[in-house]
C-alpha cells in the first residue's frame, strides 16, 4: 500500500502567513505539520509516498523533508488545483495500480490512521475516515447503513441528511482512478472526491465509512493552528520538564520541552510548551499553549497561547501578548504609550512596532 499527501493548495485562509510558504510546512509543538501526517503513515506501515505539491511550493517541501526517515519520498507536481480528486488523478502514473492512503497534509489526528488501513480487507474498495460535528453543511456528509457501510455522500449540503463528516483520511483500491476518470466538474468547478466515492457506491462496490478515535482537527485558519498547538503540547510524554538546552536563573513547570541548542535565562515557562533549538529566551514569560521555534527569541516580553515561528522575535515589549501567530523572521518590537492588548496574526518577514 502506497500514500499520497496533498498539498499542492495555497491555504487562502490563513494569509497574510501563505504568501510565502505552504501551510503544511507550519511549525506546532515542535514539528512541521506535515511531519505528523508522514509519521501516521509509517505507523500504519506505509513506505512509500508521494506529495502532491504545486510548482511554487516543490522546492519548500524538499528542503524540508530531505531524508525523512523510514519514508521513500516522490514529489508530484498538479498544475492547477482542480479538486481533490484531480490531484488524485495526477498520481496515477505514480500509484500504478496500487491500493493507497489518501491523506489531507494540512489535517491532524489524535491516534493516527492505522484503524482505517486495518479496516481496507479483500473485497472493500474504500475506507473513509468519518467524524460527529455540530454544522455538517461546510464537509462532505456521509449516511451509513447498520453494517457501517457508506450508502450516500454528499459534498457540502444545505440539509445535510446525517452529522457524519468526511474527515482527511481515505483508503482506496485501484478502481477508484477509473471512477476519477469519468468526473465532470462539479457546481464550483472541481473534481470532486465524494463523487468518485459515490461513483464506487452507485457501481455497488463496498464503502466503508469508520469514525476516528480520539480528536481530529483541519488546521485550516489561524484559531485551527492555534488550537492544533494546544492539542499536541499537552500530549509531550513527559509531564515534567525536558531540558536538554542550556538554562540558568529560570522557573520551568510541566510539561515543557527545551531542545538542545536552546538558551533559556532568567525566566518563567509555564507548560506545556516547546522550546525549539537554538531559540533564545531571555528575561521572559512563555506562558502554556506557546511554541518558539528554532532560532526564535523571546527577549523581556510575555507570550502564551502563542506561535513563534523559526527566527521570529518578540523584544521589548510591556504587556502580555495572547494568541498570536508569528511568521518565519517577524518582528515585534514596541514604543512607549501601548494600549492593554494586542491579537496579531504576522506574515513571513514582517516587522512590528507597538505603540
Amino acid at each position: 500500500m502506497k500514500g499520497l499527501i496533498l498539498a499542492a493548495g495555497r491555504g487562502t485562509r490563513l494569509r497574510p502567513l501563505t504568501h510565502t510558504r505552504p501551510k503544511h510546512l507550519f511549525r506546532i509543538a515542535g514539528k512541521p505539520i506535515i511531519h505528523y501526517a508522514l509519521e501516521n503513515l509509517r505507523e500504519a506501515g506505509v513506505s512509500e509516498v508521494g506529495i502532491v505539491v504545486s510548482p511554487y511550493n516543490k522546492e519548500d517541501f524538499q528542503l524540508s523533508l530531505n531524508n525523512f526517515p523510514g519514508i521513500d519520498l516522490e514529489y508530484i507536481v498538479q498544475e492547477e488545483a482542480l479538486g481533490l480528486a484531480h490531484a488524485v488523478s495526477v498520481a496515477r502514473k505514480w500509484l500504478d495500480g496500487s491500493p493507497f492512503v489518501l491523506y489531507l497534509g494540512d489535517n491532524l489526528f489524535q491516534r493516527g490512521i492505522t484503524p482505517f488501513t486495518q479496516a481496507f480487507q479483500p473485497g472493500v474498495s474504500a475506507v473513509i475516515a468519518l467524524v460527529r460535528v455540530p454544522d455538517p453543511r461546510q464537509f462532505g456528509v456521509a449516511v451509513l447503513d447498520a453494517q457501517g457501510r457508506v450508502v450516500k455522500l454528499l459534498e457540502k449540503p444545505k440539509d445535510p441528511p446525517s452529522d457524519l463528516a468526511v474527515a482527511g483520511v481515505y483508503v482506496f483500491g485501484p478502481e477508484i482512478m477509473d471512477v476519477i476518470a469519468t468526473l465532470k466538474p462539479s457546481a464550483r468547478g472541481e473534481y470532486e472526491i465524494t463523487d468518485a466515492i459515490q461513483g464506487l457506491i452507485d457501481q455497488g462496490r463496498e464503502v466503508l465509512g469508520r469514525e476516528i478515535e480520539g480528536w481530529w482537527k483541519d488546521t485550516g485558519r489561524p484559531s485551527d493552528l492555534l488550537d492544533a498547538n494546544r492539542l499536541l503540547l499537552v500530549e509531550q510524554p513527559s509531564s515534567v520538564p525536558v531540558l536538554k538546552g542550556h538554562v540558568s536563573d529560570s522557573q520551568i513547570t510541566g510539561r515543557v520541552v527545551v531542545e538542545e541548542g536552546a538558551v533559556v535565562r532568567n525566566s518563567t515557562i509555564l507548560g506545556p510548551a516547546h522550546i525549539a533549538a537554538g531559540a533564545h529566551i531571555e528575561s521572559a514569560y512563555i506562558g502554556p499553549f506557546t511554541s518558539v521555534g528554532p532560532g526564535a527569541t523571546v527577549r523581556r516580553a510575555e507570550v502564551e497561547f502563542s506561535i513563534l515561528e523559526e527566527a521570529a522575535t518578540l523584544e521589548d515589549v510591556p504587556l502580555r501578548l495572547h494568541e498570536c501567530i508569528l511568521g518565519v523572521g517577524a518582528k515585534v518590537g514596541s514604543r512607549n504609550g501601548l494600549p492593554r492588548a494586542h491579537k496579531l496574526v504576522l506574515g513571513d518577514l514582517s516587522s512590528v512596532e507597538l505603540g
